[in-house]
């Protein structure tokens, strides 16, 4: 990624790829706890990495998607207390405007930052590549489903909580998919948003985990944790 042309890397992001992949060995141990990407100014993101974390043992990775007018704290909460007792690595991007680019009209800066925010992590820390995962809430899982499609051969699972649309550019294998929605959600209805959507991905074959609650737009404490269990179990229980 780092020696491809800066012209030729721009084209690769404007149709929604990344790049970046797990490193097979990691020797050196790095810090632990949640730290700053230092890599986007005042638009940057947080990488949480559990005192468990050890790098001979790859860790599940969960690549978090806020909202619309978010930051990347808020996209850490659903699993942030989850974190330790999992062993989960979680990284949260900034968007780099008010929202995620392809929401704003294509695909492009957005893509090239998450690249370079999961190269810099997977350059660190040991990510197991079988468990590799992008999630998000509210405008943060219309960009999971899109971005997660279109990579499909990086991530293994896409968890999307109440998410509006997905709009991937390109498929790519196919990466196992929890969604949520809450019935009585007044911001993405879920009969215009969920309903339509997991049709769509069941007709093309995905491998789906679907659940409406009797809530409105947000994010339950035991929707979060059933879609947590259902990430870090193996393959074969899935």
């Amino acid at each position: 990624m780092q020696d491809m042309p800066e012209i030729q890397y721009s084209r690769v992001a404007a149709r929604g790829r990344l790049l970046a992949r797990p490193t097979q060995r990691i020797d050196e141990a790095m810090p632990t706890g949640l730290h700053p990407l230092g890599l986007g100014g005042t638009r940057d993101g947080l990488l949480y990495v559990p005192a468990s974390y050890q790098p001979d043992r790859p860790a599940p990775l969960v690549l978090m998607l806020h909202g619309a007018g978010g930051t990347a704290r808020d996209g850490l909460t659903p699993f942030l207390r989850q974190a330790e007792a999992n062993r989960l690595l979680l990284l949260a991007p900034d968007s780099r405007l008010r929202t995620w680019d392809v929401i704003l009209g294509g695909y492009g800066p957005d893509v090239a930052f998450i690249d370079q925010a999961l190269a810099h992590t997977f350059s660190r820390y040991a990510v197991d590549p079988e468990h590799l995962a992008i999630e998000g809430f509210s405008d943060g899982p219309s960009y999971a489903l899109s971005l997660g499609l279109t990579n499909g051969d990086l991530f293994t699972h896409i968890m999307a909580f109440s998410p509006g649309f997905m709009v991937p550019a390109e498929r790519h294998s196919s990466p196992h998919i929890y969604i949520s929605h809450g019935k009585n959600d007044p911001v993405l209805p879920i009969d215009r948003c969920s309903r339509r959507i997991v049709p769509q991905l069941q007709r093309a074959d995905y491998d789906v985990r679907y659940h409406e609650f009797p809530g409105f737009h947000y994010v339950p404490v035991n929707i979060a944790r059933e879609a947590l269990r259902w990430f870090i179990a193996s393959k074969d229980e899935i």
